[in-house]
């Protein structure tokens, strides 16, 4: 089995052990893990993980938010607020540019920093997400949650499961005893019991778990 094929495997299995885990750094807020589990791994009719809805933009909301960023350039709050409503809203295009404009206002904010870089990573660009996540490491090098999306990133984004387990791996050293840590292991132990099925004289056809 290639490394291709054990990654187009292990995305299902991967999503059922990560969805419901924000990927997002802000406050607790459940956006799961389906979107790059579906660009990675081939559907299956009638499969169980399937991607809820995201929740309707609250237009009047945001616009309301835009006309006083409009009128306050170096209100940060604002512009953060800006980028959390679209982002829950998986509008994560509009969501990037209220983030940047918050980072150039407080550039050490690691939360925004890690958000940004997620929605880099669902708007088809991994490479800029992953440079994004170590600018985030260069605020906080042991942040679990940032850690955590950059073995995400680093799987569904780029296929670098080697990368992926030494994020995770960090994830489970440097916050031991949190949820970070439990979606960390779950992920660890998907990519090993992958790379034993991918191995060779190994059964063809099946991820971990399946």
């Amino acid at each position: 089995m290639t490394r291709d094929a054990v990654i187009f495997g292990i995305a299902g299995t991967m999503f059922g052990l990560l969805a419901g885990w924000i990927i997002g750094s802000q406050q607790a807020r459940p956006v799961p893990l389906a979107t790059a589990a579906a660009q990675s791994a081939p559907s299956s009719p009638g499969s169980a993980n399937e991607e809820p809805p995201a929740p309707p933009l609250d237009v009047k909301r945001a616009t309301a938010l835009e006309q006083q960023a409009k009128a306050a350039p170096n209100d940060v709050a604002v512009r953060v607020e800006l980028g959390n409503l679209y982002f829950d809203a998986k509008r994560f295009d509009l969501a990037i540019p209220w983030y940047e404009a918050s980072l150039r206002l407080n550039p050490r904010d690691i939360s925004v920093s890690t958000d940004l870089a997620v929605c880099y990573h669902y708007t088809g660009d991994p490479d800029k997400a992953l440079r994004q996540i170590d600018q985030s490491l260069t605020i906080d090098p042991k942040h679990a949650k940032t850690l955590l999306n950059q073995g995400i990133i680093r799987a569904f984004g780029k296929q670098d499961l080697d990368g992926a387990l030494e994020s995770w791996e960090k994830v489970v050293r440097f916050a031991p005893n949190t949820p970070e840590a439990d979606r960390a292991q779950k992920g660890i132990d998907g990519l090993k019991g992958a790379h034993q099925q991918g191995a060779p004289g190994a059964p063809a056809g099946g991820a971990a778990g399946s």
